[in-house]
Formats: C-alpha cells, structure tokens, sequence
C-alpha cells in the first residue's frame, strides 16, 4: 500500500508560480512511475505530467509543456510539480498518482485507470 499526500497548493496570480509536493510512504515507491492529474471545476480528471521510477524519462500534456516541470526525490520518497507562467485555465484540484510496475503500454503514461494510488488532492487557484 502506498499514501500519498499532496501539498503546496494555493492561491497565484496569472503569469505566477507555485512548487506542488507529494510525499509518500509505505511501499517502494521510489520503484514505480508516478504523476501529477487535474481536475478543474465541472472537468473530468485530465493527466498533466508522469515520469519513470528514476525521473529519467518525463511526459506532459500538451497545455503545460515549457511551463511545468515535474520530479522526483526517492531517497525523501517525493514528487513535485513546479508550475511557472500560471494560467487561470490551470485552476483546479490536483492529485499526485503512483503506478505499481513498470509502464508496459505506452498510453500507460497518460492514463488516470493505469495508476494505482492517489493522493487526496491539493487545490490551486489562479486569478486572473
């Protein structure tokens, strides 16, 4: 079993920025991919970033590609999401989220159903 707990949300202004965190205990997480979703008000859960068990290998939706950064801390068992240039389309709740193995299809990246444990969520608010 894997908790995640997310953090580091808030208010920002457009064109702002702010570092999410999520840290994790139980199982080797530090073994598996992970990432960042969002949900923003009356939206369906959409993927924003992923990366491998190493961070070697990183991925981000198209929308905040250049503007967000996602990583990875194993030895504190953690993952950020630093988001620079805010939008107030990038208002929403959201969820740190760990795979258990190895992606073994490529759209597994992407994939809300293809990560196991998630975090409660921490909401951001950009203002315009």
């Amino acid at each position: 079993q894997v908790r995640l707990v997310e953090s580091g949300g808030g208010l920002a202004q457009a064109g702002g920025s702010l570092r999410l965190s999520c840290a994790a205990s139980g199982r080797t997480f530090s073994s598996h991919p992970a990432a960042w979703f969002r949900q923003g008000p009356g939206s369906e859960r959409e993927f924003v970033a992923s990366l491998s068990w190493d961070g070697g290998a990183t991925y981000y939706a198209d929308s905040v590609n250049d503007r967000f950064i996602i990583s990875r801390d194993n030895a504190r068992n953690a993952v950020y999401l630093q988001m620079t240039k805010l939008r107030p389309e990038d208002t929403g709740v959201y969820y740190c989220a760990a795979r258990v193995g190895e992606w073994t299809e490529y759209n597994q990246r992407f994939s809300a159903a293809s990560y196991a444990y998630w975090g409660r969520g921490t909401q951001v608010t950009v203002s315009s």
